[in-house]
């Protein structure tokens, strides 16, 4: 989704207090979830001081280096990113922090503007990131999904189709699980219509529209994000193909039953 693919903040959940040695990091850990980066850095760079816990706060400082290029890039905070995540140990993480690593090591990737390697380092993950909680879960989806849509656009439109058919059998699947799921919502549309197939677009958006309301923000987001889709791509393209040599008779119809629907369902 695009609102949530350009917010590229994981929260790192607290660890149990260790008397001591975890209180630096955890004290990290939660300057990081406040977004107040510099003194999540030192209080990370503190903890990197203590055998226990280096190798955790090496994971944590990566990630803040991360944000600090998403919000302003730089190739000396993508460097640093890089070589903070290479320094760690995996052998001394626990479960979490190990996906933790993961997710970096993905993240990179993707900040890279290396999309298909990203794709491969998030797929082994989707399942595996729920143990984050709902809202990291939701963020590994859509950069992964945002990953294979940029490799699959850099391809002849003769090869999208197959890409995209991992898109939308995940999506569908987490949408099983959770039909409130936002990025599930949206990439399942914008997939089908990738990979040319824009009648399920057309149905898939107004059923995503009608879910919309079962998602965290009751759909704000989402909403807003399948509406720019369709005006802006789907209906043009269904457009085009309804009437190839006349299509602005044909979009003027699809504009106004998308705006009656979408009239009929909000409040």
């Amino acid at each position: 989704m695009r609102g949530s693919a350009v917010s590229l903040i994981l929260l790192i959940v607290l660890s149990a207090d260790l008397p001591g040695q975890q209180d630096a990091l955890n004290e990290s850990r939660r300057l990081y979830n406040a977004g107040q980066f510099e003194s999540a850095e030192s209080a990370a760079r503190l903890a990197m001081q203590q055998p226990a816990t280096a190798n955790s706060a090496r994971v944590l400082l990566g990630r803040i280096h991360l944000e600090r290029f998403r919000k302003s890039p730089s190739e000396l905070s993508l460097e640093d990113a890089r070589k903070a995540l290479r320094e760690v140990d995996p052998a001394l993480l626990d479960t979490r922090e190990r996906l933790e690593l993961t997710v970096g090591f993905g993240e990179t990737l993707f900040l890279e503007d290396r999309f298909g390697a990203a794709a491969e380092m998030f797929a082994p993950v989707l399942e595996a990131s729920s143990a984050l909680g709902p809202g990291a879960h939701e963020r590994v989806l859509d950069w992964w999904a945002t990953s294979v849509d940029r490799q699959a656009q850099a391809r002849p439109m003769a090869e999208r189709p197959a890409i995209y058919v991992s898109v939308i059998q995940r999506m569908t699947a987490e949408l099983w699980r959770d039909p409130g799921s936002a990025p599930a919502g949206y990439w399942l549309v914008a997939a089908a219509r990738g990979s040319g197939d824009l009648d399920t677009a057309w149905s898939a958006a107004m059923a995503g529209w009608v879910r919309a309301t079962l998602s965290h923000d009751r759909g704000g987001m989402l909403r807003g994000d399948l509406d720019r889709l369709v005006v802006q791509a789907i209906i043009p393209e269904r457009a085009a193909r309804l009437s190839p040599r006349d299509p602005s008779r044909a979009l003027t119809g699809l504009l106004s039953d998308w705006e009656a629907f979408k009239a009929g369902w909000t409040k």
